[in-house]
């Protein structure tokens, strides 16, 4: 398909453009997809703000791809198969059908990627943030593993959550989370409130929620709502000490919850993690930190308290993640959108609307 198609890129901090650039070439072994949605993620309004971060800088190309700036965003998309490339045959993927993708890029050669780890990948990124394309975009290129076919009752729309949502699953999935276990939440952002969705479908019957912006606090209680079963409470670090109350409200004595999962990725919050949870229990970070924490290591060692870091996602999690969907496990993950956008107002009333107010917790952008 020759031609040209808008799509959104990145230039610098606070320089997103749509522009009108080259229909990617279809190579062996490659997808085409056309995107329907793509979400506007955390890692991106970093990148509009103080980038390059993930994304390569002037002069020094990407490790893997090879691509500097400009290049497309965007890579928490899905959308439909328009073409297959050469070699790859119609069955698991077949023009038409409805597909998320997967972004990460890796090398398949180094030991972590040979050891099912590609989100470890030695020269690892993202598609829309490392180059090779990007979601915000008419037509997208990749390779066929990391295209995935979404079921009937899944739309586009809820396969643009899938990204997100797997960065949750894959957190409470590496940090061997039980249902009859306890669980705190720091921060009710995007990813907290994910790895909130992803704590309900794995059956957890008690969550505390840390978070200090009322908006947020009210999605956390709307999803909550959906679940009476369910003991979810949220906590105030303005208005009440989230540590003492996170030991008094936890069973089995007072201790404190079995994990904590640290999704704001600032000072606080991981003191607030470590201090919260009982001796022996896990402390898991799923965030992206700005800066360097500091870390009170005797509040690890004589508690025997655990502290580990999770990255984006492992093979077979985004799979798991569209089945939960599917059959229900995770239920009404469309109370995440709270707007949607055409391309080009994505700068206007996507990004900079995500940073004026907190009302919004995942806004779609339709190329």
């Amino acid at each position: 398909m020759a031609g040209s198609m808008k799509a959104l890129r990145f230039h610098s901090a606070k320089d997103l453009r749509v522009e009108s650039v080259p229909v990617p070439e279809l190579l062996p072994g490659q997808v085409k997809v056309k995107p329907e949605w793509c979400g506007i993620c955390g890692s991106d309004l970093h990148e509009y703000l103080t980038g390059p971060i993930l994304t390569p800088a002037v002069g020094k190309p990407h490790r893997l791809t090879g691509c500097t700036v400009p290049l497309i965003m965007g890579h928490e998309f899905a959308g439909e198969v328009v073409e297959l490339g050469p070699g790859v045959q119609p069955g698991r993927l077949k023009v038409g059908m409805k597909v998320c993708i997967e972004p990460t890029l890796f090398d398949d050669t180094c030991p972590p990627c040979l050891d099912r780890r590609r989100n470890c990948c030695e020269k690892g990124g993202f598609f829309g943030l490392s180059g090779w394309g990007g979601g915000f975009s008419e037509y997208a290129c990749l390779q066929e593993k990391v295209v995935h076919p979404l079921p009937d009752n899944v739309s586009t729309e809820i396969g643009a959550l899938v990204e997100p949502l797997a960065v949750a699953w894959h957190a409470v999935k590496a940090s061997d989370h039980s249902p009859d276990q306890s669980a705190l939440v720091v921060g009710a952002g995007p990813i907290g409130l994910a790895v909130l969705f992803c704590l309900l479908a794995k059956g957890c019957r008690q969550i505390l929620i840390s978070e200090v912006s009322p908006q947020r606090i009210k999605h956390a209680l709307d999803i909550a709502a959906s679940h009476p079963d369910v003991e979810i409470k949220v906590l105030d670090p303005t208005k009440e000490d989230v540590v003492a109350k996170a030991k008094e409200l936890c069973s089995q004595g007072n201790q404190g919850p079995n994990t904590a999962y640290d999704c704001a990725g600032v000072q606080k919050s991981i003191e607030t993690a470590i201090g919260a949870v009982r001796k022996g229990g896990l402390v898991c970070n799923v965030s992206v930190w700005e800066k360097p924490a500091t870390i009170d290591v005797n509040a690890l060692v004589f508690s025997e308290k655990k502290l580990m870091g999770v990255a984006c996602y492992c093979e077979g999690d985004f799979q798991e993640v569209i089945e939960a969907i599917s059959t229900g496990k995770i239920r009404n993950p469309e109370k995440l959108i709270t707007a949607r956008v055409a391309l080009e107002d994505a700068v206007t009333n996507g990004f900079e609307a995500l940073m004026k107010s907190r009302e919004h917790v995942k806004i779609l952008v339709h190329p």
